[in-house]
C-alpha cells in the first residue's frame, strides 16, 4: 500500500494526477502509518499538492485538503514552518473555508512546539495574516486565529511582535471590520492578560484594555451586555483585578448598578454586571465585596424576589457562586430572615418553575448546603440544617419528588442536591428517618442513564465516605451502601436461568 500511495504522490507531484488518483491517493494514505509517510515525503510533494489547491474545483479541492490533513500531521510542526511557509501564506487567504482551516491548524500545531513558534515570530507577513484571520466569517477560522496569537503572547519575543511593531496597527484595522470582529479582539486581549502582569501591561500600554472599559461604562447599552463577560473573564486573575480597582472600572460599575432604578433599559446589561460582582467576590474576599458595595446584594435579592423569570435566574446563579465557599455562605447568614425567605421561594421555584430555571435553583441549592468535612464547626452545621429546612415544609420530599420526575437533567440535579448533604450528620438522620429512603438510594433500577447513574454513584460515595454515617445508618445500610461503591455505578446483578428439559 505504501508503493501504491508513493507512486500516486510522484503522479499529483508531476501535477498531471486525474480527479479519480487523488481520491484513490487519499484513500491509500490512510492505510500508511505516519512514520512511513514520513520516510517518502518530499518537499516537492507538498508544495505540488499545495499548487492543486489554485482550482476552481471544489472537489478537487476538498481532496487534496484530506491528502494534506493526512501528510502534514505526519511531519514535524518545525519541518512545516521552515519549508511551506509561502504555502501556509497563501492558505491564510484561500477562498476556500476548508483550505484556511487546514492552514490555521497546522499554525496552531506550530505555535504549540517550543522550536517551531520563534519561526513564525520572524515572519511578519504569516503573523499579518493570522492577524486578519480574526476577521473571517467562519468562526472557526476566527477561533484558531485567537487561539494561535494568544498562544505566540505567551513569549516575551511574542509580546513585543504583536505590540511593539506594526502589527498593533494590523490588529486595529481587523478591529473595524464590524463589531463582532472588535469583540473578537477583545476577547484575544483578555486571554493574553490572564497570562502575567507584564502581558496585561502590554495590553493596556496599547489602549486596547482602556478602550474595552471604555465600551463598557459608555453609553450603549448592547455594548455594555457584551463587554462586561470580558471585563469579568479579566477580573478572575490578580493582576487583572488590580488593574480594574486601580482605574477605578469596579467602583464604576457599582455605580451604574446604583443608576440603574431610572434606565428603562438596564435589564439589558444588569444581570452581567451582577454576575461579574458575584465572580469578583469568589475569586476575592465574598465579605469585603458585599462590605465595599451593598448595592450588589441589594440588587441581587431585589432580582431574586422579582417576578421576571430571567432576574430570577441570574440571581440564583449569583448566589450559587456566592455561597460555593465559607466566607459567601457567612456573608448570606448576616441577612438573617430576608434570605431564609428568599430560600423558601428558590425551594417554590425548584418545584414549580420552567425546567431551565428549576435545573439554576437545583444547582444554587447544592452550592449553598455543600460543606467541606474540615469546615463543619457545629454553627456552620445548624446554618445549613437551617436552610434546608427554609426550602419547604418538607424539603427531603420535595428533592426526592423531583428525583424520581422522567426528566433526566432535573433528575440528576435533585441527586446533586443530596449529595451536597450527604457528609453532614442532620442530613443523615433526615435521610435514614425518611420511609423508603435508603432503600431508594442502593435501588440502581431508577437510574435510566449513564448521566443518572454517574449522579447516584456521587450520591453514594459521598455517603460512604463521611465518618459519622456507619454510626447513623447502621452497619446493615453501611455494608450495603459500600457494596454499591465497590460494584461501580454501571453495575448490573447477574440473573441464573436453568434449563428445563423440552422448554423452547
Amino acid at each position: 500500500m505504501a508503493e501504491a500511495a508513493t507512486e500516486l504522490l510522484e503522479r499529483a507531484a508531476r501535477r498531471d494526477a486525474a480527479l479519480e488518483e487523488l481520491r484513490a491517493l487519499r484513500v491509500a494514505l490512510q492505510a500508511v502509518p505516519p512514520a512511513a509517510l514520513r520516510a517518502r515525503l518530499g518537499e516537492h510533494h507538498l508544495g505540488a499538492l499545495f499548487g492543486l489547491l489554485a482550482v476552481n474545483d471544489r472537489e478537487q479541492v476538498s481532496t487534496c485538503v484530506s491528502i494534506l490533513e493526512r501528510l502534514l500531521q505526519a511531519l514535524e510542526p518545525l519541518y512545516v514552518i521552515q519549508n511551506l511557509r509561502e504555502e501556509l501564506q497563501k492558505g491564510l487567504v484561500h477562498p476556500d473555508d476548508s483550505v484556511k482551516i487546514l492552514t490555521m491548524s497546522q499554525v496552531g500545531r506550530i505555535v504549540e512546539d517550543s522550536a517551531a513558534v520563534t519561526e513564525i515570530l520572524h515572519s511578519p507577513e504569516l503573523l499579518q495574516q493570522i492577524i486578519n484571520c480574526i476577521g473571517e466569517e467562519k468562526i472557526a477560522v476566527a477561533k484558531e486565529a485567537i487561539k494561535s496569537l494568544s498562544r505566540i503572547a505567551q513569549r516575551q519575543e511574542g509580546l513585543e511582535a504583536l505590540f511593539g511593531s506594526s502589527l498593533l496597527g494590523d490588529l486595529r484595522n481587523v478591529m473595524a471590520t464590524s463589531d463582532v470582529v472588535r469583540y473578537r479582539v477583545y476577547e484575544l486581549i483578555v486571554e493574553i492578560s490572564a497570562v502575567s502582569a507584564e502581558s496585561l501591561n502590554y495590553c493596556a500600554s496599547s489602549g486596547l484594555i482602556p478602550e474595552l472599559i471604555g465600551e463598557l461604562t459608555g453609553e450603549d447599552v448592547l455594548v455594555r451586555a457584551t463587554c462586561i463577560e470580558m471585563v469579568t473573564s479579566l477580573a478572575h486573575t490578580p493582576q487583572g483585578r488590580q488593574y480594574l480597582a486601580q482605574q477605578g472600572v469596579i467602583d464604576r460599575i457599582s455605580n451604574i448598578i446604583l443608576g440603574a432604578e431610572s434606565d428603562p433599559f438596564s435589564s439589558f446589561y444588569l444581570p452581567g454586571f451582577v454576575k461579574f460582582f458575584g465572580n469578583l467576590a469568589v475569586v476575592d474576599s465574598p465579605q469585603q465585596i458585599c462590605e465595599r458595595y451593598p448595592i450588589f446584594m441589594e440588587k441581587v435579592f431585589e432580582m431574586a424576589e422579582s417576578q421576571d423569570p430571567t432576574m430570577i435566574g441570574v440571581a440564583v446563579d449569583t448566589l450559587g457562586i456566592l455561597g460555593s465557599n465559607v466566607e459567601g455562605k457567612q456573608v448570606l447568614q448576616k441577612t438573617r430572615s430576608r434570605f431564609q425567605n428568599l430560600l423558601s421561594k428558590i425551594g417554590h421555584q425548584a418545584k414549580n418553575a420552567p425546567t431551565e430555571l428549576r435545573l439554576r435553583c437545583l444547582d444554587a441549592i447544592s452550592s449553598l448546603l455543600y460543606l467541606p468535612p474540615e469546615q463543619q464547626t457545629e454553627d456552620l452545621l445548624r446554618m445549613t440544617e437551617s436552610w434546608f429546612t427554609s426550602l419547604s415544609s418538607q424539603p427531603l420530599e420535595l428533592f426526592r419528588s423531583i428525583s424520581t420526575q422522567p426528566f433526566p437533567d432535573l433528575h440528576c440535579g435533585a441527586l446533586r442536591v443530596f449529595t451536597a448533604i450527604a457528609n453532614q450528620p442532620w442530613a443523615q438522620k433526615l435521610m435514614l428517618s425518611s420511609p423508603g429512603f435508603v432503600e431508594y438510594v442502593v435501588d440502581r433500577s431508577v437510574e435510566p442513564d449513564k448521566a443518572s447513574k454517574d449522579a447516584k454513584y456521587e450520591l453514594v460515595k459521598a455517603l460512604v465516605n463521611s465518618k459519622t454515617i456507619a454510626e447513623i445508618f447502621g452497619n446493615q445500610y453501611y455494608l450495603r451502601l459500600r457494596a454499591y461503591l465497590q460494584e461501580g455505578p454501571y453495575y448490573v446483578k447477574a440473573v441464573s436461568t436453568t434449563a428445563v428439559e423440552g422448554a423452547e
